[in-house]
């Protein structure tokens, strides 16, 4: 087993089948050695729900911060689709963090950290990144987490 998904393993982690697109676009594209992975929202958690609402009202920064987590795990689903190999990533570059949250909520890093934190405990320094977090008044599905992602890939 490649040591990424053993890590993730380890984690007590599974990861769910790549999400398909909800419109008409790509799940991820490559270009040279960069990989850019399309918007994704939460997986489902283990009780088969998936997040919803808007942070600061519906949800607690707590449960943005699990939402985000969750899209985390669907990223790293989609970069195990696309690429077949985990071990392929040498960094994760950007990550942009949309969420749905309240007028006056303003906590959307901290929110952000959930799949950032993952991200770091699964690929360590190469996991680390450069990250814009943003407030939005909505986001489809009313998913409280929207993430992109840029990823350095070898062959």
């Amino acid at each position: 087993m490649a040591v990424i998904e053993k890590r993730i393993e380890d984690m007590g982690i599974t990861l769910p089948d790549s999400p398909q697109p909800i419109a008409n676009y790509v799940p991820a594209v490559r270009t040279g050695n960069l990989l850019f992975v399309a918007g994704l929202g939460p997986a489902a958690r283990e009780d088969g729900a998936t997040p919803s609402g808007k942070v600061g009202s519906d949800l607690t920064l707590e449960e943005g911060y699990e939402a985000a987590r969750l899209v985390g795990i669907n990223l790293l689903a989609r970069l195990k689709s696309t690429l077949g190999d985990l071990d392929r990533v040498e960094r994760i570059v950007k990550l942009l963090s949309m969420v749905n949250c309240a007028p006056e909520f303003t906590q959307q890093p901290q929110v952000a950290n959930g799949c950032s934190d993952l991200l770091v405990e699964v690929f360590g320094d190469k996991g680390r990144h450069a990250r814009s977090a943003v407030g939005m008044a909505s986001l489809p599905n009313d998913i409280p987490v929207e993430i992109e992602m840029i990823v350095e890939i070898r062959d």
